[in-house]
């Protein structure tokens, strides 16, 4: 039962590192797998808990005004209006980089922004992320594990 403490532990922290709330999901990832947890349960976790942050910022920008962002969130509008520009040039496929930092989550509210489908959109971001995650886990387990 603990154990599953800790998974829980790490999606609702994967899942709040993918809102406008800054902190490494990384690290609990690493954290996790230090802790002897399965690797592939770490990656799937932490990637739907990530994944799901992701699209609540997705949802914002499909809700919310510019405006709103910006004074809200302090999203600055140069950066949604640089995210948005490349949300139309590569539409849902944008997804795949929301992982980015300090861009993934003006990348999601672009997404929202520009009413993506929300299937492909969410389909992509949760590969984007999960890519992330197993190159993280890779590179950890390449020099620690």
């Amino acid at each position: 039962m603990l154990k599953d403490l800790g998974l829980l532990g790490l999606f609702i922290g994967c899942l709040l590192s993918a809102t406008v709330i800054p902190f490494s999901s990384e690290a609990l990832l690493a954290g996790a797998l230090l802790l002897d947890y399965s690797p592939w349960t770490v990656i799937l976790v932490a990637t739907l808990g990530n994944t799901i942050g992701g699209m609540s910022c997705y949802l914002l920008g499909w809700l919310c005004k510019w405006s709103w962002i910006e004074r809200f969130l302090k999203v600055k509008e140069e950066t949604l209006a640089k995210a948005s520009a490349k949300v139309g040039k590569y539409g849902a496929f944008a997804a795949l980089l929301a992982w980015l930092p300090v861009i993934g989550d003006a990348i999601a509210l672009a997404l929202g922004l520009m009413r993506t489908r929300v299937i492909p959109t969410t389909v992509l971001m949760f590969v984007g992320k999960g890519l992330r995650y197993m190159v993280v886990a890779w590179l950890l387990s390449a020099t620690v594990l």
